[in-house]
């Protein structure tokens, strides 16, 4: 039986007006596309902005509009590459759309190679406040989220930390950059931490687990070697060592259907004497480690002291 080609495709997701059109202008602009192979550019949504013709011309680009969700559907998308015969395609998806729709409507032969998420920063907190689901959802599948129109007051308030902070409680694999009003990139906001990471025991409040937990993974090289103590609860990995637990929390990254329990595998001696699901005190010096569901080293904890502890006055952390 004939296989045909793998075509690699590109997800933009991102409300109306968050830029993500202008990220493909632009980046046809700078010359990115323009390697002889054609592109199907499936827009979902119209929006203010629209690419000059010629510029699609000049870059091989054949637009397809589907302005209904009830065409999302792997029938439609087979007729969009037999008409087009694309090398790549491009989707520029409604923000108010479901993305596990699309992803299951991609032909067999459509490979997903990256997904961008844009966020328009000037917006971001009402549409956090108004419409938490739906705003975090753009950044499931996204390996690049892009925070544009960000501002030097943005900046020095700490509201973009507080933005890239959100955004990797949502998606910890993703990249987080922000573009300035000036068009320059910045990718190095750090946030303010409300625990001291230099001292010689890093005391972490009971609000403060999830800034540690996303911090810590981000920049992990920031805390090897150092002792912390933190209230967690006791969680049994399936298939592990009898000397291994996992600290940890329930957290909420957008709602409450979206509960999920973090943590840190942490090796103790004295694990098995442990109940699962009881809170603890836990004092522990952070090391790297590879395991072998997760690619990369993670932090890993070498416990020191476990003590039974009341439940936190909030069981559920929040990230923002």
């Amino acid at each position: 039986m004939f296989k045909k080609k793998e075509v690699p495709v590109y997800l933009f997701f991102g409300f109306l007006e968050s830029g993500k059109t202008s990220f493909i202008m632009e980046t046809m602009k700078e010359g990115q596309f323009r390697d002889g192979k054609r592109t199907a550019y499936i827009i979902c949504e119209e929006g203010v902005e629209e690419i000059d013709e010629d510029l699609l011309l000049m870059n091989k680009f054949k637009t397809a509009l589907i302005e209904d969700e009830e065409e999302i559907t792997e029938e439609h998308f087979l007729k969009i590459d037999k008409a087009f015969n694309p090398d790549r395609v491009i989707i520029e998806y409604n923000g108010m759309w479901d993305q596990d729709t699309l992803l299951e409507a991609l032909p067999e032969h459509w490979l997903v190679a990256e997904g961008i998420a844009t966020v328009d920063a000037s917006t971001y907190q009402s549409h956090l406040d108004n419409m938490k689901m739906l705003m975090l959802n753009q950044f499931t599948y996204a390996d690049l989220i892009l925070f544009d129109r960000c501002t030097p007051e943005m900046e020095e308030s700490g509201v973009l930390s507080g933005f890239k902070r959100t955004a990797r409680a949502k998606n910890r694999r993703a990249q987080v950059i922000f573009e300035m009003e000036d068009g320059s990139i910045n990718n190095n906001i750090r946030e303010e931490l409300p625990y001291d990471i230099n001292a010689p025991l890093i005391e972490i409040a009971d609000d403060d687990f999830g800034i540690w937990y996303i911090d810590s993974f981000d920049h992990m090289e920031n805390y090897i070697g150092k002792r912390v103590r933190f209230k967690g609860q006791v969680y049994f990995p399936r298939k592990t060592k009898k000397d291994i637990f996992v600290p940890g929390r329930f957290a909420m990254t957008c709602c409450a259907a979206d509960i999920q329990f973090v943590g840190f595998q942490c090796r103790y001696d004295k694990a098995q004497t442990l109940k699962e699901k009881d809170f603890i005190y836990v004092t522990a010096t952070v090391r790297a480690a590879t395991l072998p569901e997760v690619e990369g080293p993670v932090p890993f904890l070498i416990a020191e002291e476990v003590v039974s502890a009341e439940p936190p006055t909030e069981e559920v952390v929040m990230f923002n």
